[in-house]
């Protein structure tokens, strides 16, 4: 049982990740990371979101990550670490955030109560988070919280972010949905990332998303024109479920009120950085 309306973890969750995954499309990123001399943006991605863990290993990655292709990790790890320790990456990615954040919202905002409230909000949510089963969550729970606020809400969204990531892994698992199942059938919902940056990014080639797409059909997920059917919008909506009740605890610890008032706003800064153009335009779509 919960005091909170329907779905306004999910809600609040989706007003709030997208402020945190601002940083790794954003140019300040890449000029921090290249002047480390960690010039992919692969290889940046791994190494920034990865650092929290320490120097792992592809493994851990490809692990923790999820939908990437273990070839194209392990073609950048280790050997990231050998260009910079997770150490100097973790505070370029900060320096990345600070810019980004000021850049995308503006000195007003970045200085705003408004802000400072969000980052309490979003701080006292993120205590409701627990370690066990969620490695990426943990390692960054780890870290220290900055002191400004902009940086403070952009830590709690990392927090509130890979908790809820680590128990959606959790959920297509049990799902039976494999790594690139999931991105297909996300996908087709018409939320997921377009196939081209899936393929650009992820490291699988379009024959792996075509084979993808031929399990998903023969498991009656997929149709003949590659839209989910009524089985798979029934799959798709289940997984979520299951991840807004094993997310469910910060939002449950912050109260009906508290998830009201940090998705506010969370949508503000958002709506913000979006007019700003903080993600490419044809990030999403079945196209």
């Amino acid at each position: 049982m919960t005091s909170l309306p329907p779905r306004a973890g999910r809600h609040c969750h989706n007003s709030v990740n997208p402020l945190h995954s601002t940083v790794y499309f954003s140019p300040d990123y890449t000029k921090e990371l290249v002047a480390l001399g960690i010039e992919d943006e692969r290889a940046s991605y791994f190494a920034g979101r990865a650092a929290a863990m320490g120097a792992v290993g592809p493994g851990t990655i490809t692990a923790t990550f999820s939908n990437f292709n273990h070839e194209l990790v392990a073609r950048h790890v280790p050997a990231v670490w050998d260009i910079a320790s997770p150490e100097a990456v973790l505070a370029a990615r900060l320096r990345a955030v600070d810019a980004t954040l000021r850049r995308l919202l503006g000195e007003d905002v970045v200085a705003s109560p408004e802000m400072a409230e969000a980052a309490r909000l979003a701080l006292r949510a993120a205590e409701g988070c627990t370690r066990h089963a969620r490695p990426l969550y943990a390692a960054h729970a780890d870290l220290p919280v900055p002191e400004e606020p902009h940086l403070a809400y952009w830590h709690a969204a990392t927090l509130l972010r890979e908790h809820r990531g680590d128990g959606h892994l959790m959920a297509l698992l049990d799902a039976e949905l494999d790594p690139l199942e999931a991105l297909v059938s996300h996908t087709a919902t018409g939320k997921g990332m377009a196939p081209r940056w899936v393929i650009s990014s992820r490291g699988w080639r379009r024959s792996d998303w075509e084979a993808a797409q031929e399990r998903l059909r023969g498991r009656g997920i997929l149709d003949a024109e590659g839209e989910l059917t009524e089985a798979g919008t029934a799959l798709r909506a289940e997984v979520e479920e299951r991840t807004d009740r094993l997310d469910l605890a910060p939002y449950e610890l912050l109260g009906a009120d508290g998830v009201a008032r940090l998705t506010e706003l969370a949508r503000g800064f958002l709506m913000t950085a979006l007019a700003a153009g903080a993600f490419p335009a044809d990030l999403t779509g079945k196209g």
